[in-house]
């Protein structure tokens, strides 16, 4: 039968007192460069103030990124390909609208 306090011997045998030298970058590469920096920044921005790039955004901006936040992986596929679907629609019209202005010289410079 094991006594009373065995677990506490067996955990305290298993504690390391041995001091690691993290200053070396030899035995502590980074493992992927720069997220060092990422981390430190996102620590700043959460307990200082908001990131820059929502500095400027307004209330439909917000209402716009929580229903996007919302939305299941397969009702955002379907978003991302309306949205393209509509950014190829508006270069064609720029097309057509651009030879248009061609063929009515719209677009020429005045001669001096």
């Amino acid at each position: 039968m094991a006594s009373p306090n065995g677990g506490e011997d067996f955990e305290s045998s298993l504690l390391s007192f041995e001091k690691l030298d993290r200053a070396s970058p030899d035995l502590w590469p980074e493992q992927l460069p720069g997220v060092v920096e990422f981390a430190a920044s996102c620590k700043n921005s959460i307990t200082n103030s908001p990131p820059k790039w929502m500095a400027d955004l307004e209330s439909e901006d917000y209402e716009m990124l929580k229903e996007l936040g919302s939305l299941t992986t397969a009702n955002l596929m379907e978003k991302v390909k309306g949205l393209q679907n509509l950014a190829y629609q508006l270069g064609l019209e720029e097309s057509r609208e651009m030879t248009r202005g061609k063929f009515l010289n719209i677009l020429e410079r005045p001669k001096k």
